[in-house]
């Protein structure tokens, strides 16, 4: 008679088939996450059940009892009485979502059986989330993901090499197609640049990963690069910015990024036509390091202050106008902090310009365009993806992992509102900035100009 299939095999039986079905990569990763972490949880909790019964599944106890006489001992592994009874369903929620899985059921026992991970009821569980995301993302290489598996649980949670293989290859290949695609025709508003540190060589500090991405002139985020560097230096962040433009990348209208001062330098460089606007939460975090703890609730509202539209109504022109009047109220905060605080002023006031560039921009864009935490807030999902780890095995492990989750993050990121008027302006910025009128060649030959002003 054919045994049934365990819970473990069945999920192996899941995963190896994600690959045959001819689906996106992204989702087929995500997939193999979630049904690897199935897969750990169960695994493990079938072990505990074959360790509380002192037998495998299908085993006999009379078997068992034989075997252990032979031995000569039987205090490593106890026979119980009792049996296994099928499974009931039961979901553990953990931080990347709820996973079901399959609780063995017991009868015939003279004592409770309690899971050592879950108790009796608990169906809420960190204890394996380091597992999962080591297995599945750690170093991204058949060797990591097996051994993961087999050091926490034993050789019987491990999957088959070629699944694991086939995993990191996909991967790396993916994301090698993706950093030689063409750029031609994304063309972009707004052009958002950060980047992340993550430990990527044994004995070394933490490393920073470049990334860019955007706002295209359709409203819709489109994520552009990414690549490691061995520091944000401007020569690094040139030549990453550069290959960009040499697949294609068009400049965009306005820059966004905190105040590094290599990140500055060659984005001015590369793209000297288009308009930059520094983060204001990174410069608040600056101002505020050099205010005392008893002081930095008032100048933190003073600072927002200076950049509040709110009592100028529903009547606001955005253009020089409205950047000389905060540009004035920079001065008032200035004159209010610079004798109790005169290093939070001057940080302030440095390149001061770049704070209120985005009041040239279409009045609904504001709130995102005036800071980076629209890319903080993925990268911030990425290590804590990674916290776990410690460090990567190498940069290509590195690279690839955060490019699998940023590229996954960028699915659900939310476009721009493009009213009427909005595009007008947008429109008129990229016409003065990026396809200027061109000038006719001055001449000193006044019958030339009379010729010239008559047609």
């Amino acid at each position: 008679m054919t045994r049934r299939v365990s819970p473990t095999q069945a999920i192996r039986a899941e995963i190896d088939a994600l690959f045959a079905d001819g689906r996106d990569l992204v989702e087929v990763i995500e997939d193999v996450a979630r049904l690897g972490a199935r897969l750990i949880i169960q695994t493990a909790v079938e072990a505990e059940v074959d360790a509380f019964l002192g037998r495998a599944r299908y085993q006999r106890t009379a078997t068992v009892t034989a075997t252990v006489t032979a031995t000569g001992g039987d205090e490593e592994a106890p026979v119980r009485p009792g049996y296994r009874n099928g499974h009931c369903p039961t979901t553990v929620k953990t931080t990347s979502g709820p996973i079901t899985i399959a609780r063995p059921k017991l009868r015939g026992t003279t004592e409770k059986f309690a899971s050592r991970l879950f108790g009796t009821g608990v169906t809420r569980t960190h204890a394996l989330e380091t597992l999962v995301i080591a297995s599945f993302v750690r170093g991204l290489s058949v060797r990591d993901v097996e051994g993961a598996l087999a050091d926490a649980l034993g050789p019987e949670a491990a999957l088959s090499k070629s699944t694991v293989s086939t995993i990191c290859q996909a991967i790396v290949a993916e994301y090698d197609a993706w950093c030689r695609r063409d750029l031609t025709h994304v063309e972009l508003d707004y052009l958002f640049l950060d980047a992340s540190h993550f430990k990527m060589h044994d004995g070394s500090r933490a490393e920073p990963i470049l990334a860019v991405w955007g706002i295209t002139t359709a409203g819709k985020p489109v994520f552009v690069g990414l690549a490691a560097a061995a520091a944000e230096s401007t020569d690094a962040w040139h030549d990453f910015l550069s290959d960009l433009v040499a697949r294609g990348l068009r400049p965009p209208l306005l820059i966004i990024s905190d105040g590094a001062p290599g990140l500055i330098s060659a984005a001015e460089q590369v793209f000297p036509t288009s308009l930059r606007q520094r983060c204001l939460v990174h410069r608040a975090r600056n101002v505020l390091a050099k205010v005392s703890a008893g002081d930095q609730a008032e100048v933190k509202a003073a600072y927002w202050q200076i950049f509040d539209l709110s009592e100028l109504g529903d009547d606001i022109t955005v253009g020089q106008g409205l950047v000389d009047l905060v540009q004035w109220r920079i001065d008032a905060f200035a004159d209010t902090w610079s004798g109790r605080y005169p290093a939070a002023v001057k940080c302030l006031l440095t390149d001061r310009q770049s704070l209120t560039t985005y009041l040239r921009f279409p009045l609904e864009h504001h709130k995102r365009i005036r800071h980076s935490n629209f890319i903080e807030r993925t990268f911030g999902e990425t290590r804590r993806r990674v916290k776990v780890i410690g460090r990567f095995p190498g940069e290509t492990s590195c690279v690839s992992l955060v490019w699998a989750v940023l590229d996954r993050a960028a699915r659900g990121w939310r476009g721009f509102t493009l009213t009427s008027k909005g595009l007008r302006i947008l429109h008129d910025l990229r016409r003065a900035l990026l396809h200027p009128p061109t000038q006719l060649r001055p001449t000193d030959d006044p019958a030339l100009e009379l010729a010239t002003e008559a047609a």
